[in-house]
């Protein structure tokens, strides 16, 4: 009998700066790293910053990659607002650019459209109706429409609907929750999972999924003028499920912010201002990270 290796244990980090030297290129999770749905992490934009000064041949750079929605330059003007430094980041990749691009190639499509009016911005220019759920031949789900009083249950009779007429629902927004301030919102990705469990398709535009990892190298790419190493290639996130499951899957290193949206199983609430040992809640999950850190700092 084989006897069962130990896994490694996962290490914690104090700061960005401990790695930092191994990686050209940085994907970077926007809500919940770098700010907390109100106001900006401003220790997190300083480590990004001293990541792209770093000396050396390659240049470093960084990729937001958000499962936002909407547009990146929406989510760009977002971040001026919470005070996010443009100095921290090189390019914006979002789950809306995606969604854009999937729909732009079924022109004309007539779609029912699931989430707020602040979600618009993904259909600009694009050959489409949007029409009532009896005339839609395609669905994009941004989110809910009230997302600080609904969930999935209240959505559950029209989802049932659609999926009984085989129509496919496009997820621009793969995430389960997202933090804001000391509350957990609801997103995308808890009605895409329910209409996915009724039988309904969907297609998914962003974390954990490949095709959005490869649209980020490519960004890095262009910035840096060359292909970029997936060996040289850091994410950084604060949710398992999409960050960490992400980079695992496409094959790069990654990090977990632990203040985010796993902060209270965590244990670092407001009242627990120190990370713990997190050896057995890591152990407990599907995938695990290449390191954690409390927050990111430099």
């Amino acid at each position: 009998m084989t006897a069962t290796a130990t896994p490694a244990p996962i290490p914690t980090l104090q700061g960005l700066a401990e790695v930092a030297d191994r990686y050209d290129l940085i994907l970077c999770d926007v809500w919940g790293v770098l700010h907390d749905g109100q106001k900006a992490h401003e220790a997190a934009g300083e480590a990004l910053i001293r990541f792209r000064g770093l000396p050396g041949a390659r240049p470093r750079r960084v990729v937001l990659v958000s499962n936002a929605p909407r547009p990146g330059d929406g989510v760009g003007r977002i971040l001026d607002r919470f005070g996010v430094p443009r100095e921290a980041y090189d390019a914006i990749l979002t789950s809306g650019d995606l969604t854009h691009d999937l729909i732009a190639a079924r022109p004309g499509a007539r779609i029912r459209h699931l989430g707020p009016e602040r979600d618009l911005g993904i259909f600009q220019g694009l050959d489409l109706s949007l029409v009532p759920e009896s005339e839609a031949d395609l669905v994009v789900c941004t989110g809910l429409f009230d997302d600080r009083s609904e969930t999935p249950d209240d959505y559950r009779p029209e989802l049932e609907r659609l999926a009984a007429r085989g129509l496919t629902m496009i997820c621009a927004n793969p995430d389960l929750v997202v933090e804001s301030g000391n509350r957990l919102i609801p997103c995308a990705g808890l009605l895409a999972a329910a209409y996915a469990e009724i039988g309904g398709p969907v297609v998914y535009a962003g974390k954990p999924h490949r095709p959005v990892y490869e649209a980020a190298l490519a960004k890095g790419a262009a910035l840096t003028g060359a292909p970029v190493d997936p060996a040289r290639v850091l994410a950084i996130g604060d949710a398992i499920r999409t960050d960490i499951a992400g980079a695992r899957g496409f094959g790069i290193a990654s990090v977990l912010v632990a203040r985010g949206i796993h902060a209270e199983e965590l244990g670092v609430t407001a009242a627990h201002h120190r990370l713990g040992d997190v050896a057995e809640w890591l152990g407990r999950q599907a995938v695990h990270p290449d390191g954690v850190i409390e927050r990111l700092v430099w």
